[in-house]
């Protein structure tokens, strides 16, 4: 039996592992979170990917 302290692997934890994906849990503002989720349904776009798309433009302008 598995101790009910381990972490249950799924085989999606190991494709991200291997991509390089982790999760994170962040606190933004409710409506503009449910705005954003919208928005990327409507032009399908990943949140994730977008986010990230975004993170990486804020890294580089600020580095300049």
């Amino acid at each position: 039996m598995q101790n009910s302290e381990e972490k249950k692997n799924r085989p999606q934890d190991k494709w991200d592992e291997k991509a390089g994906l982790v999760p994170k849990t962040y606190k933004v503002d409710k409506e503009v979170s449910e705005e954003f989720k919208e928005v990327c349904k409507e032009v399908g776009v990943a949140m994730g990917t977008q986010l990230t798309r975004m993170m990486k433009e804020f890294i580089e302008e600020v580095k300049k």
